[in-house]
Protein backbone atom coordinates (compact mmCIF):
# COMPACT_ATOMS: atom_id res chain seq x y z
CA UNK A 1 0.00 0.00 0.00
CA UNK A 2 1.66 3.54 -1.01
CA UNK A 3 1.74 6.20 1.15
CA UNK A 4 2.21 9.52 0.40
CA UNK A 5 5.83 10.61 1.05
CA UNK A 6 6.67 14.42 1.92
CA UNK A 7 9.59 15.84 0.26
CA UNK A 8 11.98 17.29 2.18
CA UNK A 9 12.97 20.56 1.73
CA UNK A 10 16.45 21.34 -0.55
CA UNK A 11 18.48 24.51 0.16
CA UNK A 12 20.85 25.41 -1.64
CA UNK A 13 24.17 27.26 -0.23
CA UNK A 14 22.97 27.59 3.49
CA UNK A 15 25.92 29.82 5.42
CA UNK A 16 26.11 28.88 8.89
CA UNK A 17 24.18 31.97 10.21
CA UNK A 18 21.15 30.93 8.23
CA UNK A 19 21.15 27.40 9.66
CA UNK A 20 21.76 28.94 13.09
CA UNK A 21 18.86 31.48 12.72
CA UNK A 22 16.14 30.31 10.59
CA UNK A 23 16.51 26.06 10.11
CA UNK A 24 18.26 24.78 13.49
CA UNK A 25 15.37 25.65 15.77
CA UNK A 26 12.72 24.16 13.55
CA UNK A 27 13.82 20.72 14.32
CA UNK A 28 13.21 19.61 11.15
CA UNK A 29 15.31 17.58 8.38
CA UNK A 30 16.23 19.55 5.49
CA UNK A 31 18.66 18.60 2.74
CA UNK A 32 21.14 21.37 2.63
CA UNK A 33 23.40 21.54 -1.04
CA UNK A 34 26.47 23.41 -2.68
CA UNK A 35 27.88 23.69 0.14
CA UNK A 36 31.68 23.29 0.43
CA UNK A 37 33.09 20.06 1.29
CA UNK A 38 36.56 19.97 0.13
CA UNK A 39 38.53 17.60 -2.56
CA UNK A 40 36.62 14.62 -1.53
CA UNK A 41 33.32 14.84 -3.65
CA UNK A 42 35.91 14.17 -6.98
CA UNK A 43 38.89 12.61 -5.39
CA UNK A 44 37.46 9.54 -3.33
CA UNK A 45 37.39 7.12 -6.78
CA UNK A 46 37.52 3.46 -5.90
CA UNK A 47 41.27 3.17 -6.61
CA UNK A 48 41.94 6.53 -4.76
CA UNK A 49 40.38 5.22 -1.30
CA UNK A 50 41.91 1.79 -1.67
CA UNK A 51 44.98 3.17 -1.92
CA UNK A 52 45.09 6.01 0.01
CA UNK A 53 44.43 4.40 3.39
CA UNK A 54 46.45 0.98 2.39
CA UNK A 55 45.40 -2.46 3.54
CA UNK A 56 44.79 -1.43 7.07
CA UNK A 57 42.01 -4.05 8.93
CA UNK A 58 38.66 -2.56 9.28
CA UNK A 59 36.06 -4.87 10.88
CA UNK A 60 32.43 -4.38 8.56
CA UNK A 61 29.23 -5.90 8.32
CA UNK A 62 28.66 -8.62 5.89
CA UNK A 63 24.83 -9.63 5.29
CA UNK A 64 23.07 -12.28 2.62
CA UNK A 65 20.21 -10.27 2.50
CA UNK A 66 20.08 -6.31 1.40
CA UNK A 67 17.82 -5.42 4.45
CA UNK A 68 20.19 -5.87 7.47
CA UNK A 69 18.35 -6.11 10.94
CA UNK A 70 20.00 -4.80 13.90
CA UNK A 71 16.81 -6.56 16.36
CA UNK A 72 17.70 -10.07 14.73
CA UNK A 73 21.34 -9.56 13.72
CA UNK A 74 21.22 -11.16 10.31
CA UNK A 75 24.37 -10.15 9.67
CA UNK A 76 27.82 -10.96 10.51
CA UNK A 77 31.20 -9.33 11.54
CA UNK A 78 34.28 -9.77 9.20
CA UNK A 79 37.78 -8.22 9.11
CA UNK A 80 39.15 -6.79 6.04
CA UNK A 81 42.33 -5.00 4.94
CA UNK A 82 40.87 -2.05 4.06
CA UNK A 83 41.87 -1.50 0.04
CA UNK A 84 40.19 -5.30 -0.18
CA UNK A 85 36.45 -4.36 1.48
CA UNK A 86 36.46 -1.05 -0.83
CA UNK A 87 36.92 -3.54 -3.81
CA UNK A 88 34.32 -6.13 -2.87
CA UNK A 89 31.97 -3.47 -1.92
CA UNK A 90 32.15 -1.60 -4.89
CA UNK A 91 31.40 -5.21 -6.42
CA UNK A 92 27.94 -6.82 -7.21
CA UNK A 93 29.23 -10.36 -7.60
CA UNK A 94 32.49 -11.41 -5.43
CA UNK A 95 34.81 -13.60 -6.51
CA UNK A 96 35.74 -13.72 -2.88
CA UNK A 97 33.25 -13.72 -0.37
CA UNK A 98 31.99 -15.18 3.09
CA UNK A 99 28.50 -15.83 3.07
CA UNK A 100 27.00 -15.74 -0.60
CA UNK A 101 28.55 -14.67 -3.72
CA UNK A 102 26.04 -11.24 -3.73
CA UNK A 103 26.59 -9.98 -0.35
CA UNK A 104 26.03 -6.65 0.82
CA UNK A 105 28.96 -5.08 3.13
CA UNK A 106 28.69 -1.91 5.06
CA UNK A 107 31.77 -0.24 7.04
CA UNK A 108 30.89 1.96 9.97
CA UNK A 109 33.85 3.32 11.36
CA UNK A 110 34.67 3.05 15.49
CA UNK A 111 37.19 4.06 17.84
CA UNK A 112 40.52 1.95 18.68
CA UNK A 113 38.66 0.68 21.88
CA UNK A 114 35.10 0.91 21.01
CA UNK A 115 33.88 0.68 24.56
CA UNK A 116 36.11 4.15 25.48
CA UNK A 117 37.03 5.85 21.72
CA UNK A 118 34.40 7.56 19.32
CA UNK A 119 34.91 7.30 15.86
CA UNK A 120 36.90 10.51 14.83
CA UNK A 121 37.55 10.61 10.63
CA UNK A 122 40.73 12.46 11.45
CA UNK A 123 41.92 9.19 14.05
CA UNK A 124 41.11 6.37 12.15
CA UNK A 125 41.15 7.62 8.54
CA UNK A 126 43.80 11.22 8.46
CA UNK A 127 44.70 10.41 4.88
CA UNK A 128 40.93 10.92 3.98
CA UNK A 129 40.15 13.44 6.50
CA UNK A 130 42.56 15.93 4.72
CA UNK A 131 40.00 16.23 2.04
CA UNK A 132 37.21 16.75 3.67
CA UNK A 133 36.29 20.02 4.83
CA UNK A 134 33.27 19.66 7.21
CA UNK A 135 30.61 22.34 7.36
CA UNK A 136 31.14 23.39 10.85
CA UNK A 137 27.33 24.89 11.50
CA UNK A 138 27.74 24.33 15.47
CA UNK A 139 30.89 25.14 18.09
CA UNK A 140 34.04 22.92 18.46
CA UNK A 141 33.43 21.70 21.87
CA UNK A 142 29.62 20.58 20.86
CA UNK A 143 31.71 18.29 18.09
CA UNK A 144 31.08 14.61 19.38
CA UNK A 145 32.16 12.32 16.50
CA UNK A 146 32.58 12.11 12.64
CA UNK A 147 32.03 8.31 11.36
CA UNK A 148 32.82 7.39 8.20
CA UNK A 149 30.48 5.33 6.19
CA UNK A 150 31.32 2.72 2.99
CA UNK A 151 27.86 0.95 1.97
CA UNK A 152 27.51 -1.69 -1.00
CA UNK A 153 24.83 -0.78 -3.79
CA UNK A 154 21.27 -1.79 -2.65
CA UNK A 155 22.32 -2.44 1.06
CA UNK A 156 19.14 -0.82 3.90
CA UNK A 157 20.00 -0.26 6.91
CA UNK A 158 16.82 -0.49 9.71
CA UNK A 159 14.99 2.44 10.80
CA UNK A 160 16.25 4.04 14.36
CA UNK A 161 17.06 7.30 15.83
CA UNK A 162 20.15 8.89 17.39
CA UNK A 163 20.34 11.38 20.70
CA UNK A 164 22.55 14.07 19.17
CA UNK A 165 21.76 16.40 15.79
CA UNK A 166 23.76 15.35 12.65
CA UNK A 167 24.93 15.50 9.18
CA UNK A 168 24.59 13.32 6.93
CA UNK A 169 27.12 13.85 4.26
CA UNK A 170 26.66 11.98 0.60
CA UNK A 171 30.55 12.51 -0.24
CA UNK A 172 30.25 9.54 -3.13
CA UNK A 173 27.09 8.11 -4.54
CA UNK A 174 23.98 7.91 -4.01
CA UNK A 175 21.12 7.33 -0.96
CA UNK A 176 17.53 7.47 -0.56
CA UNK A 177 16.16 8.28 3.20
CA UNK A 178 13.15 8.01 4.25
CA UNK A 179 12.08 9.89 8.31
CA UNK A 180 9.87 9.48 10.44
CA UNK A 181 8.95 12.22 12.99
CA UNK A 182 9.38 11.50 16.79
CA UNK A 183 5.90 11.93 16.95
CA UNK A 184 5.34 8.99 15.82
CA UNK A 185 6.94 7.04 17.54
CA UNK A 186 3.95 5.06 18.73
CA UNK A 187 3.41 4.00 15.47
CA UNK A 188 7.04 2.45 14.89
CA UNK A 189 6.80 -0.86 17.04
CA UNK A 190 10.10 0.17 18.76
CA UNK A 191 12.40 -2.05 20.71
CA UNK A 192 15.12 0.59 22.18
CA UNK A 193 16.12 2.85 19.85
CA UNK A 194 15.34 0.79 16.43
CA UNK A 195 12.19 -0.38 14.78
CA UNK A 196 10.94 -3.48 14.19
CA UNK A 197 9.51 -2.34 11.04
CA UNK A 198 12.14 -3.26 8.13
CA UNK A 199 10.28 -3.01 5.11
CA UNK A 200 9.08 0.54 5.16
CA UNK A 201 7.81 0.12 1.61
CA UNK A 202 5.68 -3.03 2.14
CA UNK A 203 5.38 -3.05 5.83
CA UNK A 204 3.29 -5.98 7.11
CA UNK A 205 0.45 -4.37 7.76
CA UNK A 206 -1.03 -7.73 9.78
CA UNK A 207 1.83 -7.45 12.56
CA UNK A 208 2.31 -3.69 12.14
CA UNK A 209 -1.23 -2.09 11.77
CA UNK A 210 0.01 1.27 12.98
CA UNK A 211 2.23 1.78 11.11
CA UNK A 212 0.52 3.41 8.61
CA UNK A 213 -0.57 6.34 10.82
CA UNK A 214 3.19 7.44 10.81
CA UNK A 215 3.87 10.38 8.47
CA UNK A 216 6.83 9.26 6.21
CA UNK A 217 9.20 12.37 4.97
CA UNK A 218 11.66 11.39 2.03
CA UNK A 219 14.62 12.15 0.45
CA UNK A 220 17.65 11.34 -2.08
CA UNK A 221 20.99 12.06 -1.34
CA UNK A 222 23.20 13.10 -4.75
CA UNK A 223 26.85 13.03 -4.00
CA UNK A 224 27.66 16.28 -2.37
CA UNK A 225 24.27 16.74 -0.52
CA UNK A 226 24.24 16.96 3.25
CA UNK A 227 21.35 16.25 4.92
CA UNK A 228 20.53 17.43 8.58
CA UNK A 229 18.75 14.82 10.86
CA UNK A 230 17.72 16.66 13.92
CA UNK A 231 17.96 14.79 17.13
CA UNK A 232 14.46 11.31 17.75
CA UNK A 233 14.25 11.68 14.23
CA UNK A 234 13.68 8.05 12.49
CA UNK A 235 15.28 7.24 9.51
CA UNK A 236 15.78 4.52 6.72
CA UNK A 237 18.51 4.39 4.78
CA UNK A 238 18.92 2.50 1.04
CA UNK A 239 22.01 3.09 -0.32
CA UNK A 240 20.94 3.38 -4.05
CA UNK A 241 24.67 3.15 -5.85
CA UNK A 242 28.35 1.90 -3.99
CA UNK A 243 29.06 4.91 -1.37
CA UNK A 244 30.90 6.77 0.66
CA UNK A 245 29.36 8.99 3.68
CA UNK A 246 30.32 10.95 6.82
CA UNK A 247 28.50 11.78 9.49
CA UNK A 248 28.96 14.22 11.85
CA UNK A 249 27.46 13.67 15.18
CA UNK A 250 27.75 17.00 17.57
CA UNK A 251 26.12 17.71 21.16
CA UNK A 252 22.79 19.67 21.22
CA UNK A 253 22.26 19.19 24.97
CA UNK A 254 24.25 20.89 27.43
CA UNK A 255 27.05 17.80 27.55
CA UNK A 256 26.45 16.37 31.36
CA UNK A 257 23.34 15.40 29.90
CA UNK A 258 24.52 12.23 27.96
CA UNK A 259 25.87 8.93 29.53
CA UNK A 260 29.85 9.43 29.00
CA UNK A 261 29.75 5.58 28.17
CA UNK A 262 28.17 6.17 24.81
CA UNK A 263 30.50 6.35 22.21
CA UNK A 264 27.84 5.72 19.48
CA UNK A 265 25.81 8.51 19.98
CA UNK A 266 22.62 6.53 20.64
CA UNK A 267 22.35 5.97 24.39
CA UNK A 268 19.26 8.15 25.97
CA UNK A 269 19.93 10.60 27.69
CA UNK A 270 20.72 9.57 31.23
CA UNK A 271 17.29 11.66 32.72
CA UNK A 272 15.62 9.91 30.42
CA UNK A 273 16.98 6.64 30.86
CA UNK A 274 16.27 7.42 34.77
CA UNK A 275 12.79 8.44 33.78
CA UNK A 276 12.27 5.05 32.12
CA UNK A 277 14.00 2.84 34.84
CA UNK A 278 11.14 4.62 37.35
CA UNK A 279 8.24 3.96 35.03
CA UNK A 280 9.45 0.50 35.18
CA UNK A 281 9.64 0.17 39.02
CA UNK A 282 5.79 1.75 38.75
CA UNK A 283 4.46 -0.52 36.73
CA UNK A 284 5.81 -3.62 38.38
CA UNK A 285 4.49 -2.04 42.14
CA UNK A 286 0.99 -1.92 39.95
CA UNK A 287 1.09 -5.41 39.53
CA UNK A 288 -0.15 -5.86 43.28
CA UNK A 289 -3.08 -5.11 42.48
CA UNK A 290 -6.17 -7.09 40.89
CA UNK A 291 -6.17 -6.47 36.39
CA UNK A 292 -9.55 -4.47 36.89
CA UNK A 293 -7.43 -2.13 39.21
CA UNK A 294 -4.59 -2.30 37.57
CA UNK A 295 -6.37 -1.49 33.85
CA UNK A 296 -7.85 1.26 35.58
CA UNK A 297 -4.42 2.68 37.45
CA UNK A 298 -2.56 2.33 34.49
CA UNK A 299 -5.11 4.49 32.35
CA UNK A 300 -5.06 7.20 34.70
CA UNK A 301 -0.82 7.02 34.79
CA UNK A 302 -0.75 7.81 30.61
CA UNK A 303 -3.36 10.42 31.13
CA UNK A 304 -1.29 12.37 33.92
CA UNK A 305 2.02 11.83 31.32
CA UNK A 306 -0.03 13.02 28.43
CA UNK A 307 -1.03 16.29 30.90
CA UNK A 308 2.61 17.04 32.27
CA UNK A 309 5.17 15.71 29.17
CA UNK A 310 3.03 16.11 25.85
CA UNK A 311 3.74 19.03 23.39
CA UNK A 312 0.95 20.51 22.30
CA UNK A 313 2.17 22.82 19.82
CA UNK A 314 3.46 20.43 17.34
CA UNK A 315 2.68 21.71 13.72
Amino acid sequence: RERRAEALERLDGVTRERFLRDIYPRRKPVVLTGLELGTCTTKWTIDYLSQAEGSKEVKIHVSAVPQMDFLSKNFVYRTLPFDAFVRRAAEVKHKEYFLTEDEKYYLRSVGEDVRKDIADIRKQFPILAEDVHIPEYFEKEQFFSSVFRISSAGLQLWTHYDVMDNFLIQVTGRKRVVLYSPRDAPYLYLSGTKSEVLDVDNPDMEKYPLFVKAKRYECVLEAGDVLFIPALWFHNVISEEFGVALNVFWKHLPAECYDKTDTYGNKDPMAASRAIQILDRALKTLEELPEEYRDFYARRMVLRIQEKAYRNDYG
